[in-house]
């Protein structure tokens, strides 16, 4: 590995961090345009990513050229020093990730058939020009995929097989976008002169992905994988992309096992303030037929969403966390898919589109828990996501453009979420028990995924106590196992839990990176405490913390200690 960027005022013949960083960020908008619309970088929106073999090899290139050009880098301050080694540690890591072609995976979400379609959500419909615009990118879905069905036949003859009950996930989930209309109703708004063209061509759209749906099933399928696992050497390395850290993966699973313990510990004591003597099972059954703790209907759920966060934007902002003013807005949105996933996109660069919070209603479901539910919309707005993607994105004195808006990582990120979660139980938000209950059953779900993702896919053997205690059959984890036990340990809808499973499956290392991100968040703050003594303050702690901008979490940590 090459050193990082050494601060140094002088060698004004060097380039900088930041200038290579720009030009990174200028070659890789034009490389990957729906990753410009996704980050919410305007002048792109008209063109495609090409996901052929070509294309993942000249973005790879990129990738390339740029990690050499860093090791020739000067940083003119600890700022730059920072974003020097955040930028090399996302560099190393996509090469890494590349060889293994896990980035390009066939999976029942964040694959590239997903992207083709998801992009469609953030792209604006106000003016003429961005029809134009929406219409020469639909008119390139067709060709998209088919690019698309070149690179998996090319990973196929190198042997990178996709797994079978992913090809099938995704055969669902394509047939599904062309037989409900997603791309017909995209175009209905269109102005009437020039809708008969974009109806045209969302119906080609649609019959592009029912035919991608078929190829799969009579040309993948039955040369996908049967086994869902990727082994130990391919998931550290899987693992170690989401976290930006390296990590024991035996002692993180074992710690798995003794965290969702003790969430449920916590959980029963909880229970108990609710129904005095009962489980936790009673609580939640009291919870749900309370009808001032439910609300019917997905709008109705929507509109409770916003309400909360607005008032929680009001209430931290100058308290807690110093908010600017063009991020205090954040859009809670109904998504137009069913996968029953709630996700959060950042704002466009000049904030023109605010950040949001989505909700993927599953089919069927009409029915919500507020109780439930209210920790979610502190992981995905404030001060959770939003506040700290919009943060990051806002800071253009103390970051970099590649920092803003293109550096994500899920440990840093999602771990952050999860902190957030923590955070607002420590001011008090979740005081109420069945909002505290709601908070500790989504951290077993976290605690959960790291067992059953480093279980499954290393292959190791169910403990015994989980085999005695939940009935298990011994042996090595699997899928059945698996769903038996997220099941078992949380209470998730059958149709959430099954998607769930497949999602582990699929995104080896991604899920675990959630509450191991907030495991390695919780110990630099107890770090910095034990440092600063009586003059470590948590709201200058947030706020340094945020300034560094999206690290792998060792960089962060090393990061956080020279502050």
């Amino acid at each position: 590995m090459s050193e990082s960027p050494q601060t140094a005022p002088g060698h004004p013949e060097a380039p900088t961090v930041d200038s290579i960083a720009d030009q990174y960020v200028d070659e890789l908008i034009r490389l990957d345009p729906y990753e410009a619309t996704f980050a919410g970088v305007t002048g792109h929106d008209a063109e495609s990513t090409d996901y052929s073999p070509d294309g993942y090899a000249e973005r790879l290139a990129l990738t390339k050229r740029t990690l050499t050009a860093l090791d020739h880098a000067v940083a003119r301050d600890e700022r730059e020093r920072v974003a020097g080694e955040a930028l090399r540690e996302r560099l190393e890591m996509t090469i890494a990730t590349e060889e293994l072609g896990l980035d390009r995976s066939l999976r029942n979400i964040a694959s590239p058939v997903h992207s083709v379609r998801e992009v469609f959500d953030l792209m604006a419909t106000e003016t003429d020009e961005h029809w134009a615009a929406l219409t020469s990118r639909l008119r390139d879905v067709p060709a998209s995929l088919d690019k698309y069905r070149h690179t998996l036949e090319a990973d196929i003859a190198a042997g990178l097989l996709p797994a079978r009950r992913q090809v099938e996930a995704v055969i669902t989930q394509l047939n599904r976008v062309a037989a409900e209309g997603f791309f017909t109703d995209l175009v209905r708004p269109a102005p009437a002169a020039g809708r008969a063209e974009l109806e045209k061509l969302a119906a080609a759209a649609a019959e592009a992905y029912a035919r991608f749906a078929s190829y799969l099933g009579s040309d993948i399928h039955g040369r996908a994988r049967v086994d869902d696992h990727v082994g130990r050497d391919a998931y550290q390395v899987a693992s170690r992309y989401f976290l930006g850290a390296s990590i024991d993966l035996d002692e993180t699973y074992e710690w798995g096992l003794a965290e969702l313990n003790r969430i449920e510990g916590e959980m029963a004591e909880v229970s108990r303030q609710i129904v005095p003597g009962g489980s936790v099972d009673d609580a939640v059954a009291a919870l749900d037929a309370d009808p001032d703790r439910t609300i019917q209907g997905a709008e109705a759920f929507r509109r409770w969403m916003q309400e909360l966060s607005d008032r929680t934007v009001a209430e931290l902002n100058g308290t807690h966390f110093d908010i600017p003013e063009p991020i205090r807005t954040l859009e809670c949105m109904i998504a137009p898919t069913q996968d029953g996933v709630m996700y959060y996109t950042g704002p466009s660069e000049d904030f023109s589109r605010p950040g949001r919070m989505w909700w993927s209603v599953p089919e069927g479901m009409d029915t919500f828990s507020t109780w439930k539910e209210k920790t979610t919309v502190f992981h995905e707005g404030v001060p959770g996501h939003h506040l700290q993607i919009a943060q990051v994105a806002y800071r253009r004195e103390v970051l970099n453009r590649w920092q803003r808006l293109f550096c994500w990582i899920s440990g840093h990120g999602e771990g952050w979420a999860l902190y957030a979660e923590h955070l607002m139980g420590e001011l008090g938000y979740l005081d109420d028990p069945a909002d505290r209950l709601g908070m500790l059953d989504a951290q077993a779900l976290r605690a959960a995924r790291v067992v059953i993702d480093i279980g499954v896919h290393l292959q190791l053997d169910i403990p015994d106590e989980i085999v005695r205690r939940d009935g298990l059959p011994a042996g090595p984890w699997n899928a059945d196992a698996a769903y038996e036990f997220l099941t078992r340990h949380t209470r998730e809808s059958p149709e959430v839990a099954r998607f769930e499973i497949i999602r582990y499956l699929g995104w080896p290392g991604q899920a675990p990176s959630y509450k191991v991100g907030e495991r390695i968040w919780m110990a630099a703050r107890q770090d910095a405490q034990k440092r600063q003594g009586d003059a470590f303050d948590l709201k200058a702690f947030h706020r340094a913390a945020l300034d560094l901008g999206t690290l792998g979490l060792d960089p962060l940590q090393d990061a956080l200690a020279r502050l």
